[in-house]
Parts: C-alpha cells; sequence; structure tokens
C-alpha cells in the first residue's frame, strides 16, 4: 500500500500540470453546461449571468493571447504605431479639436431644449481648470494631455452611463445589485443586536454593513480578483491619459478601497516616485471613497447608481487635476518596462482573508464612530457658540452651516446647482470639507427623505428640500474623502509605507487635499451637464390642490409622469 501511495504520489507531481487542466476543465465545463441551461429555460432571467460569463471569457483570452503573443501582437502592430507617432502632432491637433467642436455643438443642441443649467455647469468646469492652473506649482510645465484626457474619460463614462439608456440600466441593476447585497449585513446585525437592532440605525445598521463590506474585499483580494480589476482599469488610463503606472493603479485602486489602502498595492516603488506622482497618488485618495464606505451612504438612501458613477467618474478625474495642480518636472523611474507588479494578499487561505477582513475592519469602524461623535458634539458647541455671538448683533440663526453656506455658495452654483439651493449645497460642502463625508451624506439623505415625503418646501423660511438635479450634483460633489480628518490619516498612513518620503509627504499633502477636492468638483460639473431633468416637482404637490377630474394642472408631462409613478 505504502509503495502504491508513493507511486501515486509521484505521479501526481509528475503530471502536477495536466491535471489541474483537466480539473479546471471540469469545473469550467459544468459551469458552462449550467450557464447554457439557464439560458435555454429563460434567457431574459439569465441575461446578467450570460453577460459576466462572455465578459470573463473576453479577458480571460485577452490575457492568456497577451501572455503567449505579446511580442507577435507588439510587432504587428509596430508599424501603425511608427506611423502615429510621426503624425501624432497633427491628429492631437485633430482630435482635440473635434473634441471641443462636439461638446459646444452638444452644448448648443441640448440648451435649446430650454435647460440653461448645462452652460453654468460648462462654465464651473472651466473655472476650476482656470483657478488650478493659476495656483499651480508649476503653471508653464503642464502636460496637457492628461488633463485634456482625463476630462474627456469623464464626458465618455458620464455619457455612457448618464444619457445611455444601456449605460443607465447597467449602473442602475448594479446599485440595485449592491443594495440587495449589502442588506445581507443585517442577519449578523440581527443576531449580534437583536430585533430591534434598526432602533439604533447608525451603530447597528450601518457600521456593521462597513464591516461586511470589508470581509467580502478581501476575500476578492486574496483570490486575486481585486487585483486583476485594478490593473485593467490602471492599464486603461496610463494608455489613454498617458500618467506613469504607479498614479494609474492607486488611481484605479481608489475606486474599490481607501486612500490608505490603495498606495499599498505599489508599496516596494513607492520610495523611487517623482514628488508630482507621490502628489497625484494622494490626491487620488482625497477625490474618491471607500467600497466599504460607499455601503454606508447607500445604507442611508444615497442613490446607489450616483455613487457608483461618482466613483468611477473621480478616478480620471483625480489625475487630471492632480497633473494639473502639481505638474511633472522628473523623469519617473518606474515604467511599465521595470515590470510593475502589485502586491499579494499574505493570507494562507480564504477563511484567513475573510477573518483578516473582518479584523481590520475593527479599526476603521471605531474611527468612523468615535469621529462622527466627537464631531457631531463639536458642531453642537459651534453653533451655540455661534449663535449666541449672532444674538449679539440680532442675528441668532448664526450656525457653522451658515457661515460655510455662504464660503461655498458661488462654488455649488457653478456646478450647476439651483441658485435657490446653493446655499443648502454650500453648507454640505462645508460639512464635508471641515468635518467629513459622512455628516453631509447623513445630512442631505434627511434632505432626499424630506422631498420624498411631501409637505411644505418651506418653514419659518427655511427649504426644507431641494430639487433631484440639486441632489444629484452635491452627491458627485461629496463624494470624495478630502477633508481635514483625512489629511493627517493620509499623512500619517504614507509616512509609515515609505519613510523616506516623510518630507516630500507633509509639503504636498495640503495640495493635494485641494486637488481632490477640485476633483470631485469637476466631477459634479460633468455629472450637472450630463443629468437629464426629470420630474422635479413632486406629484403630491402637483396633484395636491385638484379636487376633481376636471381640474387638470396644465403641464400634460408632468401629469403623465405623475400619472405612471402612482401607478407603478
Amino acid at each position: 500500500l505504502e509503495k502504491n501511495y508513493d507511486e501515486v504520489c509521484e505521479f501526481c507531481k509528475k503530471h502536477k500540470t495536466r491535471i489541474y487542466y483537466v480539473i479546471y476543465g471540469v469545473f469550467i465545463t459544468a459551469y458552462l453546461a449550467g450557464v447554457i441551461a439557464a439560458c435555454s429555460m429563460n434567457f431574459q432571467r439569465a441575461l446578467p449571468l450570460f453577460v459576466i460569463t462572455v465578459i470573463a471569457i473576453f479577458f480571460i483570452s485577452w490575457d492568456f493571447l497577451i501572455a503567449k503573443y505579446e511580442d507577435r501582437i507588439a510587432a504587428f502592430f509596430s508599424h501603425g504605431h511608427q506611423y502615429l507617432k510621426k503624425q501624432w502632432f497633427w491628429l492631437k491637433c485633430v482630435l482635440c479639436a473635434t473634441l471641443i467642436v462636439t461638446i459646444i455643438c452638444w452644448l448648443i443642441f441640448d440648451t435649446t431644449k430650454g435647460e440653461s443649467h448645462q452652460l453654468i455647469s460648462f462654465g464651473g468646469l472651466v473655472m476650476y481648470i482656470l483657478l488650478m492652473l493659476i495656483f499651480s506649482k508649476y503653471p508653464t510645465r503642464v502636460a496637457w494631455r492628461p488633463v485634456f484626457s482625463g476630462i474627456g474619460m469623464q464626458f465618455i463614462l458620464g455619457i455612457l452611463i448618464l444619457r445611455t439608456k444601456v449605460g443607465f440600466d447597467v449602473f442602475n441593476w448594479l446599485g440595485i445589485q449592491i443594495q440587495t447585497f449589502l442588506e445581507y449585513s443585517d442577519t449578523g446585525a440581527k443576531f449580534v443586536f437583536g430585533d430591534k437592532y434598526t432602533d439604533h440605525f447608525f451603530a447597528f445598521k450601518v457600521l456593521p454593513i462597513v464591516v461586511f463590506f470589508s470581509t467580502v474585499m478581501s476575500m476578492l483580494y486574496h483570490v486575486g480578483f481585486m487585483q486583476w480589476l485594478i490593473g485593467k482599469v490602471g492599464w486603461i488610463m496610463h494608455i489613454f491619459m498617458g500618467t506613469t503606472p504607479v498614479e494609474s493603479l492607486v488611481a484605479a485602486g481608489n475606486i474599490f478601497v481607501g486612500q490608505t489602502e490603495s498606495p499599498l498595492l505599489v508599496r516596494p516603488y513607492l520610495p523611487y516616485i517623482t514628488k508630482s506622482e507621490l502628489h497625484a497618488v494622494m490626491t487620488a485618495g482625497f477625490s474618491t471613497i471607500a467600497g466599504s464606505v460607499l455601503g454606508a451612504y447607500i445604507s442611508f438612501g444615497v442613490s446607489p447608481s450616483h455613487l457608483l458613477t461618482a466613483s468611477v467618474m473621480s478616478a480620471p478625474a483625480s489625475l487630471a487635476a492632480s497633473k494639473l495642480f502639481w505638474p511633472e518636472t522628473e523623469k519617473p523611474l518606474v515604467t511599465l518596462r521595470s515590470g510593475i507588479q502589485m502586491a499579494k494578499s499574505e493570507s494562507k487561505n480564504l477563511l484567513e482573508a475573510a477573518s483578516q477582513g473582518a479584523s481590520t475592519s475593527i479599526g476603521l469602524v471605531a474611527n468612523i464612530a468615535v469621529n462622527v461623535i466627537s464631531f457631531l458634539a463639536l458642531l453642537s458647541f459651534l453653533d451655540s457658540a455661534l449663535s449666541w455671538v449672532g444674538n449679539l448683533f440680532d442675528y441668532p440663526q448664526l450656525t457653522f452651516e451658515n457661515i460655510c453656506a455662504y464660503v461655498f455658495m458661488p462654488f455649488s452654483f457653478m456646478m450647476g446647482v439651483d441658485w435657490e439651493d446653493s446655499f443648502i449645497v454650500g453648507g454640505l460642502l462645508g460639512y464635508k470639507t471641515f468635518f467629513n463625508e459622512f455628516l453631509a451624506y447623513e445630512r442631505l439623505s434627511k434632505l432626499i427623505q424630506n422631498r420624498e415625503k411631501g409637505g411644505s418646501m418651506y418653514i419659518n423660511g427655511v427649504k426644507q428640500y431641494m430639487t433631484v438635479r440639486s441632489e444629484v450634483i452635491a452627491t458627485y460633489a461629496l463624494c470624495g474623502f478630502a477633508n481635514f480628518g483625512s489629511l493627517g490619516l493620509v499623512i500619517g498612513g504614507l509616512t509609515s509605507i515609505a519613510p523616506s518620503k516623510k518630507k516630500e509627504i507633509a509639503d504636498s499633502a495640503f495640495r493635494a487635499m485641494i486637488a481632490g477636492t477640485a476633483a470631485c468638483f469637476m466631477t459634479a460639473c460633468v455629472a450637472g451637464m450630463l443629468t437629464v431633468p426629470g420630474l422635479e416637482v413632486p406629484c403630491h404637490i402637483l396633484l395636491g390642490n385638484v379636487s376633481n377630474f376636471t381640474d387638470i394642472p396644465a403641464n400634460s408631462t408632468e401629469l403623465f409622469k405623475c400619472c405612471q409613478h402612482l401607478f407603478t
């Protein structure tokens, strides 16, 4: 028996690769058979599975071909590459001119439909670009390719997601799936905290979502899916924008993970990056949010599809803003030729990865909880102190939110927010900048709930909710970690990863926070240009004074939408 066992082991070692191929082949065949069976039974029901399978097959085939025939593919396209290189100057001029003319024509045709808000949003985008150029570290050395290609990628993504039915449906479907997926955290919360756990909504409903999402992300990171996905997104940005591999990978990583986790993907290369690259790494962290807190904001009632869109659109915007605010003046040492590799998971198996993900989230959950407690207490104290000061001058309604609203009001208006709502959005931007985006989204969720419930728009001269358009633009503008609390977190986190860059990190962190804020504002401007106006007047207001069927409101389109909404 021992001899036979040794022979079997020897045979398995000798043909290890073939045996793996056979096992993979059996599993893949079984999976494809299941997909075909599901599609034959009900194709409409199996459509998401079919699409995911086709995309997976495409990328697996792509990776296989690149790994095996990279030299041949490069040789095949070399002649075309040489021709493009020679004609690049004229092609660049033609592409830029075409892009500018297309945007201008599109704006003209779009505004002829009666909507002038898109022009304000476009003016805001131009204003933010000019402001960043004026206050740039090296205004005369700006490389415009990353700037214009980054904004161009924003437009392309925005048009695909916000203006095409397929793109909107896909992201809307993704948002619903994520929302459904996150609700599974309720099972654990209910077991630990009891049936009435929702009575303490933030502590026992929102924070468990962060734990659950962190666990799932750790598992995806262990199996290599996150590195693969981030690598693909980073490669696309590197090719289109001309940014370095380190910048592109970190910007892509920030779509999914936090501002202190994404630099870990390229940890070995951080000591060798330039000042501009370091600035881009920090800006990418400030202009996006982590996937773990994304779930928390969705639980507040903020639109999941718009949060997802904002996260994706802000990645190229962060690189565009960074390269405008701190242009590259050195020669990057880390390139694709140096064979850049992303860090792998340190977990030994999937269960350990899940456990580590849950344990890692303890610090994040505690950080969120103590920050919310301290900042709300501090805000309450500030409001009381300011009200007392204002009362001395017969202005008792003076609060921190009012001061922030007046400061940020012009910025919010230039994003395309209605003038009546720009005061409220300005206050939200102040909350986000001086405290954190958690408080801002919590406040925004209350405004959304007030609109959905209905009632008077003004109570004692104070507006109770905003238009849908203003809510959408605010969602995009708030979608980033650019606040003073995160500033210390980034400096501490990056310094521990790359101690040799301590001085450069401290010098450029504040500029990176400003650039991250501007990137969020630019994303909001693009969203303002592309957002299709919906039913701005709630149905209960439109039909509130109708006493019988003969007293029908004049606007038939709005009436139709109201009836359709009520019927649904």
